[in-house]
């Protein structure tokens, strides 16, 4: 099941306008050699010219050579070139190696690579109004390279700004501690609230083009200035807790305890004096302290 942003709906961003097309170009290495033939017959016209006109031929040959080793593009392995002709978008060369295209053409260099973003640390208010510090680790790479280009000014920007808000926004949703049993909290509920900041930031960052690989938490507190008075909070919960287990824990054995005595009937016990061994065998259980016996050297009763 997947989790729900418990503050409203997730950002709509417009559709993009542009999306990725592949194109692939003549092949590069038949193409370098076409130029260096044209190249070398206009340089041989030029050389070996008997009047103007044969020297315009080879000058105008040689030129278009030389014009069309513009066309040459190389991809690498992890990068994809967007190709624009006159401002129009032609396409999207990704298979790596040489390859030709119009040499009017422009051609824009476009990382594919896994990346890593590291927010900055944030100090904001969780949902219960108290400063906390947060900061993530988003691993993102780029899925549509004409949005990544067309649709936004600068992507690496869009998604550093777009990672930052949802982490803030996260923040905002949650308390840093679930003071309800099963309530979801930052500190406690760790792989729930990273789906949702996947979720969030995914949704923010798909208009450039982007897709989350992964994103989590890497820290986490509260802030300086409370820190101290939280811990001691923390502190006392938990030793609330503690005392309940050793309060039920206790209520168990003294049960036993009297069941076993009146099984075995080694002791009969009026209801005044199992109140007293109750009150006994809870002292003893729960102090937090060695007790001191009192040994009664008399009757039952006195």
């Amino acid at each position: 099941m997947t989790p729900t942003d418990p503050t409203g709906a997730l950002p709509q961003l417009p559709k993009p306008r542009v999306t990725e097309r592949r194109m692939s170009g003549a092949p590069g290495l038949l193409m370098l050699l076409v130029c260096l033939v044209l190249l070398g017959a206009g340089a041989a016209l030029v050389a070996t010219a008997t009047g103007p006109g044969t020297a315009a031929a080879g000058l105008v040959v040689a030129i278009i050579g030389f014009f069309s080793l513009r066309g040459l593009t190389i991809v690498a392995p992890g990068q994809a070139r967007v190709v624009q002709l006159l401002g129009r978008y032609r396409g999207t060369l990704r298979k790596p190696g040489l390859t030709w295209v119009n040499p009017f053409t422009t051609r824009r260099t476009v990382s594919t690579r896994i990346r890593n973003l590291e927010t900055e640390t944030s100090k904001v208010n969780d949902s219960d109004g108290n400063p906390i510090e947060i900061a993530a680790v988003v691993v993102w790479q780029v899925e549509d390279t004409a949005q990544a280009v067309f649709e936004v000014d600068d992507y690496r920007k869009f998604v550093a700004i777009q990672c930052e808000t949802a982490v803030r926004h996260i923040a905002n949703s949650f308390p840093y501690d679930a003071r309800e049993t099963g309530a979801r909290s930052l500190r406690d509920s760790g792989e729930e609230i990273t789906a949702l900041l996947a979720q969030e930031i995914g949704a923010r960052v798909t208009a450039a083009g982007v897709t989350i690989v992964e994103s989590r938490i890497t820290r986490l507190s509260y802030a300086p200035e409370i820190a101290q008075v939280m811990l001691q909070r923390q502190q006392a919960g938990a030793v609330v807790a503690a005392r309940r287990r050793i309060v039920e824990g206790a209520v168990g054995m003294v049960e036993l305890a009297l069941a076993r005595l009146s099984e075995q009937d080694i002791v009969e016990l009026d209801e005044e004096r199992k109140a007293a061994m109750v009150s006994n065998l809870l002292v003893v259980l729960c102090g937090d302290r060695g007790t001191q016996p009192v040994v009664n050297t008399g009757s039952l009763y006195q």
